[in-house]
């Protein structure tokens, strides 16, 4: 899938990408044909505007309007429905890559200070392959867990259709709340989650042993708490992992279903894969916010064709 020249490549790269979309359900193949020269556009162009896709998609049309007309129609089609289309080919992938545990990342990004970008990630060869993106209006990347729930549960779908229990996920300290734990823990899951300073930690009798932020650590020192609750509500059991890197203010604090050591803090440091990911997005490779569209089921549409585009580039690569 290397693109050495426009003219040649475009329709190379498109008969490769239509071949991985014809894997998926389609009631109508001109939608996916559509969609595929959206992605060779995006993928040649590096830039998700709609015009700049126009000198790589090869169309019978006369004016270069009426194919920005066609991509503009399908990113405002209702009917086309982004779960439907990426479902099954980000499974489908999935079940070729092996049956090793799955590492998972939740995260959220903002859009033009008007939307929340709220992704699930499967963390593969050092990138986060996104398994479920949603858009909504919401000027803040914290979102309540009623918002997220939606989103994993759409992945644990996903996943027990492919018979894959062994996840792990990781998030952080804004995804600390212990109605998701409890979420995670009924499904099985494992996770790994930063934690904020102000938690209280309790012992498995209800007493009060301290705040996260007031243990106090010497640099370079890690101190691991077991079988512990978290907030008054006494949620738990869970274990907790609690270091300072260096001479500075800054504490790692991680809580995990599991028991703590120091190979915690290498586990929930493979989170920031999906801060690249998103970076790749917004501006190191796809620039989204450079698009126009100020819509969020179009921008949904939109962010599906950047997944699928990262799912063909990592798989093929």
């Amino acid at each position: 899938m290397r693109t050495e020249s426009t003219a040649g490549d475009a329709p190379r790269l498109y008969q490769a990408v239509l071949a991985h979309l014809q894997r998926g359900l389609w009631n109508d193949l001109r939608n996916a044909r559509t969609l595929g020269w959206m992605v060779t556009g995006l993928v040649l162009s590096q830039c998700p505007s709609l015009p700049a896709w126009l000198p790589h998609i090869h169309s019978s049309a006369t004016l270069a309007q009426s194919t920005e007309r066609r991509c503009r129609r399908w990113l405002e089609n209702p009917a086309i429905d982004p779960t439907a289309i990426y479902g099954p080919l980000v499974t489908r992938a999935l079940r070729d890559g092996g049956e090793h545990p799955l590492v998972l990342a939740l995260d959220t990004s903002v859009l033009f200070e008007q939307f929340c970008l709220i992704r699930v990630a499967v963390l593969f060869r050092g990138r986060a392959v996104p398994l479920v993106s949603r858009v909504i209006r919401h000027s803040s990347a914290q979102v309540s867990t009623a918002q997220l729930l939606p989103v994993l549960a759409e992945v644990k779908g996903m996943l027990d259709f492919l018979g894959r229990p062994e996840v792990r996920l990781l998030a952080d300290r804004g995804f600390c709340d212990t109605e998701l734990m409890a979420w995670l823990r009924v499904c099985g899951w494992h996770y790994r989650i930063r934690i904020k300073s102000s938690l209280i930690l309790a012992a498995p009798d209800g007493q009060r042993v301290c705040k996260v932020g007031e243990v106090r650590l010497a640099p370079r020192e890690t101190r691991c708490l077991h079988n512990i609750t978290l907030t008054g509500q006494h949620f738990g059991p869970v274990h907790v992992a609690l270091g300072r890197p260096s001479d500075g203010p800054e504490l790692w604090q991680v809580v995990s279903d599991e028991p703590t050591s120091l190979q915690t803090f290498a586990e929930y440091g493979q989170r920031f894969q999906i801060e690249e990911g998103f970076l790749d997005d917004k501006s190191g490779l796809f620039d989204l916010e450079h698009s126009k569209l100020r819509d969020a089921a179009s921008l949904e549409r939109l962010v599906l064709v950047l997944s699928v585009a990262t799912l063909l580039l990592v798989s093929e690569g």
